[in-house]
């Protein structure tokens, strides 16, 4: 194993003759978030889709992805062979989260990894830096047709805003002026939600055009909701929350948010043996909050869906107290509920009770099981399919109620669809639910 100084550079050929390696990251003393950059020959980023970092775990092209690695905090798997040809450099950073400069920073190291064995490493440490608040600690570089890495160390004082813009890439700009006080109300909230996204989220922009689509396909491109992401923060759940799968999603859930409603946040509720109820997700705290959630509120054994309904029923109807309803109740808004779970549930006989009685209720429950369901066309093959979530499917089609008022689907996992896709998936029972809310005076 070779440890490499500031400046020193190696040929991978000996390190990963396929092309394919392992980044190992760790630091110690300061939270760092690490990124990679696809960067062209003029050092610019390709474009925003190659940068890989927490809300983005993979490039479009799959050559750098985000990934666990054992005795690490974080690594990217390289794969050189994927990359295109206009992809001249990979960028390997880290930047604070939160307070703090690089010079609190008591140890921290860049591995080479080919497998599990370790062929090279950089290690730097607070010593080596001053006020920067941001590193750029190696680049993986294309010469005379083979890839080779430099170890960098090279900080930069303004984060990962600083980052972003010496790559080339868009900084989110100050806030805009207000929309004219001339327009209407609604409109005027919706084009100022959208100069806000742009301005604080930028990489919600895409997913909003993408939930605009798939809202205009089923007449809802100007329908009004309120919009819960209810969690299972079950301990299966750890590898998809490490590789960022999780916020991932969330992103896109919060991006249908921004399309239902002008304020730019949703719900989220969190549930395994206990249910948390956290701040809402927003446009200014979006980027790690999965990761910021968790972390405050750890994995949990046991995965209960009816007592996170009962919360769910409880926060939006507080004069049900989350219990038994026999009659319809009306609300000016529908409530919009996408349920995730990798697992069954211990509480099945309070879930059926909690979907019935919230039958009665504005609220439509969409469920995502994350494993394998049944997904043949066939209805005699169905009965002999196997799958991992066969209460959620009876539970779809659950007797008693006063409406149907669920949907499910399940995925691979949650970045199996594109998102025009997902938001096809979520609009494909919601429209009717609609309808049939307003025939029984749940809406107006």
């Amino acid at each position: 194993m070779e440890n490499l100084s500031r400046g020193q550079r190696l040929p991978l050929a000996g390190i990963a003759p396929n092309g394919t390696f392992d980044i190992g990251l760790n630091a110690a003393g300061l939270r760092l978030d690490f990124a990679c950059f696809g960067l062209g020959t003029d050092g610019k980023l390709l474009d925003e889709s190659y940068m890989t970092f927490f809300n983005q775990p993979r490039t479009p092209c799959g050559g750098a992805e985000l990934i666990d690695i054992p005795g690490d905090l974080l690594g990217f798997r390289i794969d050189t062979r994927l990359l295109p040809a206009n992809i001249d450099q990979l960028a390997i950073t880290a930047s604070v989260d939160g307070d703090g400069t690089m010079s609190q920073l008591s140890s921290g190291y860049l591995r080479l990894l080919a497998g599990t064995e370790e062929n090279a490493r950089f290690a730097f440490s607070g010593a080596d830096f001053a006020q920067e608040r941001a590193i750029m600690l190696g680049n993986l570089y294309r010469k005379d047709g083979q890839w080779r890495f430099m170890a960098v160390g090279q900080g930069f004082n303004g984060g990962l805003d600083a980052l972003v813009a010496h790559f080339g890439g868009a900084v989110a700009a100050p806030a805009p002026v207000a929309a004219p006080a001339s327009r209407p109300a609604a409109e005027a909230g919706r084009v100022s939600l959208e100069k806000r996204i742009a301005s604080s989220a930028p990489h919600l922009v895409s997913l909003v055009k993408h939930a605009t689509v798939s809202l205009e396909k089923v007449g809802l491109a100007k329908h009004c909701a309120k919009v819960a992401l209810v969690l299972d923060i079950s301990g299966s759940m750890g590898s998809l929350y490490r590789k960022g799968l999780v916020q991932q999603f969330a992103d896109r859930i919060l991006a249908l948010g921004c399309k239902f409603d002008d304020d730019g946040e949703i719900d989220v509720f969190l549930f395994g043996s206990k249910v948390h109820q956290p701040a809402p997700m927003n446009l200014g705290n979006a980027r790690a909050y999965i990761r910021d959630v968790v972390e405050a509120h750890p994995l949990e054994g046991d995965t209960r869906y009816g007592r996170a309904m009962e919360a769910v029923r409880r926060f939006y109807f507080p004069d049900s107290q989350g219990g038994e309803r026999k009659s319809a109740v009306a609300a000016p808004l529908p409530v919009f509920v996408m349920f995730v779970t990798d697992g069954g549930t211990s509480d099945k006989p309070l879930t059926e009770k909690q979907l019935r009685w919230a039958s009665y209720e504005p609220i439509f429950w969409q469920f995502m099981g994350i494993g394998k369901g049944k997904k043949s066309k066939s209805k005699k093959l169905l009965q002999f399919a196997d799958s991992d979530f066969p209460f959620l499917e009876q539970l779809d089609e659950l007797s008693g109620r006063l409406l149907d008022n669920a949907g499910y689907f399940s995925v691979s996992s949650p970045d199996e669809h594109s998102d025009a896709e997902l938001y096809d998936l979520l609009m494909a029972e919601y429209p009717g639910w609609i309808t049939l809310a307003k025939q029984h005076r749940l809406l107006p």
